[in-house]
């Protein structure tokens, strides 16, 4: 079976966690053998990604011999990914990981390797204020190179709060959520399904956006 990553990128990927990953990041990965077109390619990725780097853990679990860990995680979708530093926090993907959202899963794992995120001091002032629970849903397609800021920010958000959801959705994959949330361009982000906002604002625009779920 052909590998996923072509030698060149595997070489970037190794070079790059290599210099900036601090310490280990579990890498949850949620799927099953049936009615997941996405799961095998979701996971082949994954595991090829954790060969790359020592302080990479693939932890594979069922999503449904695994059900109680599926819902402490809140896992309705797979295929399904999270990050895990020393600290939990909710920086979750649903779908693979790919095309330009790959280099937000790599970008992640230096994040959460480290423990904190490269927001702004005044972006992570009011990230910290949240007090109250926000689920952030950041709706992507593989192609869309302004689609990793959205799902960054909302990953970084995660990070720094612990009462925030930072998901990024490949809508291709879910369709049914497409027309739910009648996406019609990427990014859209969904807040407490009651904020909806279309694009990749500035970092402050973004949080602006996001809080306006808790008036």
């Amino acid at each position: 079976m052909n590998s996923i990553l072509k030698p060149r990128d595997k070489e970037f990927v190794r070079k790059k966690l290599g210099e900036e990953v601090a310490s280990t990041v579990r890498i949850l990965y949620f799927t099953q053998e049936f009615e997941c077109d996405y799961c095998e390619v979701t996971g082949r990725l994954l595991s090829e990604l954790a060969e790359l780097n020592g302080n990479l853990s693939l932890e594979v679990y069922d999503f449904e011999r695994d059900r109680d860990l599926a819902e402490r995680w809140r896992i309705d979708k797979i295929p399904a990914t999270i990050l895990l530093g020393e600290r939990e926090s909710w920086i979750r993907f649903f779908g693979v990981p790919s095309g330009y959202e790959f280099t937000t899963l790599l970008e992640d794992i230096v994040d959460v390797s480290r423990g904190r995120s490269r927001l702004s001091p005044r972006a992570l002032e009011m990230v910290k204020s949240v007090d109250k629970p926000l689920h952030i849903q950041v709706f992507v397609t593989p192609t869309c190179p302004y689609c990793p800021r959205a799902v960054r920010i909302a990953h970084q958000m995660a990070l720094e709060n612990p009462k925030i959801v930072g998901d990024m959705v490949e809508v291709i994959e879910f369709p049914h959520l497409a027309q739910k949330y009648q996406v019609m361009a990427v990014p859209k982000t969904v807040v407490n399904e009651k904020i909806e906002f279309e694009g990749a604002l500035p970092e402050i625009h973004y949080i602006e956006h996001v809080l306006q779920a808790l008036a």
